[in-house]
């Protein structure tokens, strides 16, 4: 039992509001940058399509057969 004693315990000094901000902060960046290269594929493809569609490549009329 004497070795028990011997061990160091950390004190626990409850959350570190500098590192939550930095923590935060991060994410928040790593999902605004997410979500603005989603939203750069969708108006890339919407550009495409109504480039293609002004061009007469392609067309959003059912052709009858």
């Amino acid at each position: 039992m004497g070795a028990a004693h011997k061990i160091a315990h950390v004190a626990y000094k409850g959350p570190s509001v500098v590192k939550e901000i930095i923590y935060g902060i991060a994410l928040g960046l790593t999902a605004g940058g997410l979500w603005k290269m989603n939203q750069w594929n969708n108006q890339r493809r919407t550009r495409e399509f109504y480039d293609l569609l002004e061009r007469g490549e392609i067309s959003v009329v059912v052709e009858e057969e």
